[in-house]
């Protein structure tokens, strides 16, 4: 997902979004450890997406780039 993508999401889904991936990477390192794992490259796919949906959150709690987020009253 492009961080314009998960930029347009409410922050209760973007915060969804993270524990699903974290969810994601949970069940991949399972599957690496019991050698089921047939796409080695989505879990580094997954570890990325995590540290994009991180970085985007910790933008809205500085107020970093606050032009790029649309305005909404659900916001802080």
């Amino acid at each position: 997902m492009k961080p314009s993508e998960i930029r347009e999401r409410l922050p209760n889904e973007i915060r969804e979004e993270l524990e699903e991936n974290k969810r994601e990477l949970l069940n991949l390192r399972f599957q690496w450890q019991a050698g089921e794992i047939r796409n080695s490259a989505q879990y580094r796919q997954t570890r990325k997406e995590i540290a994009r949906i991180k970085t985007i959150i910790r933008e809205m709690e500085l107020g970093i780039n606050k032009g790029l987020f649309p305005k909404t009253e659900d916001r802080k």
